[in-house]
């Protein structure tokens, strides 16, 4: 298990250009695979997830060669052993969707973390549309193809569970229709349109009818979650003046914006990048109605850390069921670095204004590792993340980056 050791105080200063979007990229790759023909997609995140569903799809048939993904129903068959998706639960969970719509068995499996995560909510809507799956842990063995669409209500807010059903929807006879409580990253859907699919999207109900997908071009943006990261950053380090390019901006993936600007960041945002420069920030609370747009919860905690006074996070439940379980590496993380944070029921609440330089651990996730970097960055003295290697998942040159910017 690797560490970095941060040696912070230094204002962080530039231009940052982001890894591609990772939710963006889980999709392009599927789909690409999908549709009949070759696709061209530029900009994929290089990180470990996204790698392990380019390897999954052309372990099922598809051909990548540079840019190109080359797909189709003729292409595809048995992959013929355990398809490994590693750390990441979103290759898991939209996988399992893909493969569900194939007439053949599947056996997707990931790492010790993965393999610990529940996955009845995307298990629950498959089963009704015909798969059959034995186990609601992984390894999953999907014995897909003669699925019927559904009308289906997600239960929870998750992008994850709306694309599983709609990929496995693309091949199942009849209409498959979602419906949301709360609006969701549209990627899915919208790229789905975008290959030609018979679908219509109607506020929060998806109606999609089984459809042959056409190839697409993709230049894929850079990725906001990984941006929060760099405007976190430049917000609590005195001195600092950031800006991030070339990044994806849509509604519902700007949430940690909105966030910042209420606790007083010099923030601004406009066509693909983010500029940000220090300010003094002060605590506020974060809707259990943002949340579901939130991916950047414990980036935004060590915000929360370095403001005054307290920051409430309202409905964080869901962190429990993270790479790690995130509300208690927060805590303790924090903690480790002279914060109080606390669960209250399903809240979290940090008391800022304390942070000191420490010894921290990542828990084996990537985001705790980063936020944790980013809050040693701010502060005069050194910080060791332990468990750094974690960071490979989705940001491979986050070190690289965080150098350029201090120097």
């Amino acid at each position: 298990m690797s560490s970095f050791a941060v040696e912070g105080g230094q204002p962080l200063r530039g231009r940052i250009w982001v890894p591609g979007d990772k939710s963006i990229s889980h999709r392009a790759l599927i789909l690409a695979a999908r549709a009949e023909g070759t696709s061209s997609v530029r900009g994929l995140s290089n990180g470990d997830d996204v790698r392990r569903t380019a390897a999954a799809v052309v372990q099922l048939g598809a051909e990548i060669d540079g840019h190109q993904i080359s797909g189709g129903r003729e292409r595809l068959h048995a992959p013929g052993g355990l398809i490994d998706v590693g750390n990441s639960g979103t290759s898991m969970r939209l996988l399992s969707g893909f493969c569900a719509a194939l007439p053949w068995r599947t056996e997707l499996r990931g790492d010790a973390s993965v393999d610990k995560r529940p996955m009845d909510r995307v298990i629950t809507p498959l089963r009704q549309m015909g798969a059959r799956i034995d186990d609601a842990y992984p390894p999953l063995a999907i014995d897909g193809g003669g699925l019927t669409g559904i009308d289906y209500t997600v239960p929870m807010a998750s992008s994850q569970v709306k694309g599983c059903v709609l990929l496995a929807g693309v091949g199942a006879e009849g209409e498959t229709v979602v419906r949301e409580h709360v609006a969701t990253r549209p990627h899915t859907e919208e790229m789905l349109a975008a290959c030609g699919a018979d679908i219509e999207i109607d506020g929060l109900t998806i109606r999609l009818r089984p459809s042959k997908l056409e190839p697409f071009e993709l230049d894929v943006p850079g990725d906001p979650s990984q941006a929060a990261f760099w405007v976190v950053g430049a917000s609590i380090t005195p001195k600092s003046d950031v800006t991030v390019e070339g990044v994806y901006l849509g509604p519902s993936r700007t949430g940690f914006l909105g966030v910042l600007q209420r606790m007083g960041a010099n923030v601004e945002s406009e066509a693909d990048h983010i500029h940000a420069r220090y300010a003094p920030l002060h605590g506020t609370e974060v809707h259990a109605d943002e949340i579901p747009s939130l991916d950047e919860v414990p980036i935004l905690a060590v915000a929360a850390a370095a403001a005054e006074g307290v920051t409430r996070f309202c409905d964080v439940a869901e962190l429990r069921i993270k790479e790690s379980n995130r509300l208690a590496t927060i805590i303790s993380e924090l903690g480790a670095l002279g914060v109080s944070a606390e669960e209250d029921g399903d809240d979290l609440i940090v008391h800022g204004g304390g942070l000191r330089p420490g010894t921290v651990d990542s828990h084996g996730d990537h985001r705790i590792a980063m936020a944790m970097a980013i809050a040693g960055a701010s502060m005069p003295g050194r910080t060791v993340v332990e468990g750094w290697d974690a960071v490979a998942t989705s940001y491979p040159e986050f070190e690289d980056h965080l150098a350029a910017c201090a120097s």
